[in-house]
């Protein structure tokens, strides 16, 4: 897919480097969650994928994306900071909705810390609307909540 100055595919066996480092320019990675693992775990099926957003060849954009089924789900979504502004941010996402749309899923979600008021902005400025559920969590690899 081709719009504007960005290109979105796949990710690739070489992006995987240069996507890990932008998500930790970004900041959207954590001590908890090793990213490589996360892109292995993407590409093992076909119900999930990182979409690549490039401007003349270098990656500016990501959306780690896929399905249970029923629901979509967002992850890792990144512009690169140099990059903002350009509307790179509605371009991924609009690609993870293309995505999820031909894989049949009708919704998807995604999930933000309220105190994230920057990302909280520009979801809702694509539409998204505050979920009433309410998260539960555990742990299952034995660390103490």
């Amino acid at each position: 897919m081709s719009t504007s100055a960005l290109t979105i595919d796949a990710i690739r066996d070489a992006d995987v480097e240069p996507v890990v480092a932008l998500w930790q320019r970004c900041g959207l990675t954590r001590p908890w969650n090793d990213p490589h693992a996360d892109i292995a775990l993407a590409r093992r099926r076909d119900n999930s994928t990182v979409l690549v957003g490039r401007d003349n060849g270098a990656i500016v954009a990501t959306v780690m994306v896929g399905h249970d089924g029923h629901r979509g789900w967002a992850y890792y979504v990144a512009v690169d900071p140099d990059s903002q502004k350009r509307g790179y941010g509605r371009l991924i996402m609009a690609a993870a909705e293309d995505w999820l749309r031909t894989a049949g899923i009708a919704k998807l979600q995604l999930l933000v810390r309220r105190e994230n008021a920057k990302a909280n902005a520009f979801y809702q400025s694509l539409h998204f609307e505050e979920s009433t559920s309410v998260m539960f969590q555990k742990w299952l690899d034995g660390r103490e909540h």
